[in-house]
């Protein structure tokens, strides 16, 4: 059986395993669908990114690939949201959907030169939130994964980031599933950090990263969440992920010393690829 596990975050539920991102919520207050997160142009919204067997003339190692296909033709039309830094934000999926697959959510900002609205994301992004596997007592096909069947991705907006206009880049990396959703903001109230590591989309990810030849069959392994580490304020980065501790034998943790990609990581048994 071949089934890929890259999938990146914006993808929504015409059907139960199909969903995108499409509602941003500032401390708790729902905006409307679109109103600050960009729509793009695929003949359906959910449909996902791949390296083979593409859809819609996307894969991951094109420009496209940081906000989804034709989302910078919305970036006019799409409002720019103020937040203080420090306050807690969250992606929603439309449609009612929840996520369905298995594999972990990401979040990435990326400031603007001037406004977010004239902004095609060709700078620098760095990650402030990611989770990955919970449980490692659950199912990894399923419930061991932080983001199983929630309808959103929570994250906390740095408080030492430094003002101005940023893209919020949210994304699910899961089975069947690849897609990406960016929202326009603008960040008041906040310090003089310098985020890092920080990456460029399109290059962020290559197809054999451990992270997408991983499989959730056979039982639970540690997973290599891809990209940089976690940037949560100041200079350089301080590394917070919600992951399992995998040297815990309990159940769900928040940890520090997460399993991140950081080039070592050489396991790949019973790996997926991109034929399907």
């Amino acid at each position: 059986m071949k089934l890929s596990f890259l999938a990146l975050a914006a993808i929504a539920p015409f059907v139960s395993a199909h969903y995108f991102f499409d509602t941003l919520i500032v401390d708790g207050k729902e905006s409307s669908p679109n109103q600050y997160v960009r729509s793009n142009t695929r003949p359906a919204k959910y449909n996902p990114t791949k390296w083979v067997n593409t859809r819609d003339d996307m894969t991951p190692d094109m420009p496209d690939f940081r906000c989804n296909k034709g989302s910078f033709t919305f970036a006019g039309q799409t409002g720019t949201a103020e937040v203080k830094a420090g306050s807690k934000l969250a992606m929603k999926l439309g449609v009612g959907a929840t996520m369905k697959h298995p594999g972990p959510a990401l979040v990435y900002m990326s400031k603007a030169p001037s406004t977010a609205k004239t902004y095609q994301g060709d700078g620098d992004w760095f990650k402030i939130y990611e989770e990955g596997i919970c449980d490692k007592n659950k199912d990894v096909k399923s419930d061991a994964w932080c983001s199983y069947d929630k309808d959103r991705v929570e994250f906390t907006i740095p408080k030492d980031l430094a003002d101005g206009e940023y893209l919020i880049r949210a994304e699910h990396i899961g089975i069947l599933t690849k897609l990406s959703r960016c929202a326009q903001v603008k960040v008041v109230g906040g310090g003089n950090g310098t985020p890092g590591p920080t990456v460029k989309f399109p290059g962020a990810y290559k197809k054999t990263d451990p992270s997408f030849t991983y499989s959730v069959w056979g039982g639970y392994k540690d997973y290599p969440m891809p990209g940089p580490q976690v940037w949560t304020g100041s200079s350089g980065s301080k590394h917070f992920s919600k992951v399992v501790d995998v040297n815990a034998t309990g159940a769900t943790s928040s940890q520090g010393n997460a399993a991140t990609f950081d080039g070592s990581f050489t396991r790949r048994e019973h790996a997926r690829d991109f034929s399907y």
